[in-house]
């Protein structure tokens, strides 16, 4: 080798020194990678936990709410059970009555048909959810359609021509 093509390669060779911080950097560069991506998953994943811990706590209040309603439905039950009203009854001093010894007042002013009932129960007719078009065509479809509008298509020199 000639001292010219000695200078060249010297001068495109770089100093140990230099290597060893290129070497550094890139492995810095990786472990700086590695902790942004381990930093995020722990992130994800102590939220993920959170809102777990929290849908156990939501559903344990809704198994101690239903608990709560069947208790307060068991007593109302039980304090509307005929034994319990009958008690009730003869406890304020009311009897039952034959209708026919009945005695009826007429209150003046009042007619029957000045009250009405509650109107009959129907069932609503709840329109179901539309599909737009553009969700219910496929791919090719859609494809076929843009290809047959574009002009210059066979369809479109057909209508222009005279």
């Amino acid at each position: 080798m000639n001292m010219k093509t000695k200078n060249i390669i010297q001068a495109y060779r770089q100093a140990p020194w230099r290597m060893q911080l290129q070497w550094i950097g890139i492995f810095l560069l990786i472990l700086m990678s590695i902790a942004v991506i381990a930093g995020v998953y722990l992130s994800l994943s102590g939220k993920a936990a959170i809102t777990g811990r929290r849908i156990q706590s939501l559903e344990y209040q809704v198994s101690a709410l239903e608990l709560q309603i069947n208790d307060l439905a068991s007593q109302l039950a039980y304090a509307s059970s005929a034994r319990v009203m009958s008690e009730r009854a003869a406890a304020l001093n009311m009897v039952q009555r034959d209708p026919a010894q009945a005695i009826y007042l007429e209150v003046p002013g009042y007619s029957p048909e000045s009250f009405s009932l509650a109107p009959a129960p129907t069932v609503d007719n709840i329109p179901s959810p539309s599909i737009l078009p553009e969700f219910t065509a496929s791919l090719w479809d859609w494809l076929a359609d843009t290809l047959s509008n574009l002009p210059g298509t066979a369809q479109g020199s057909l209508e222009a021509q005279p």
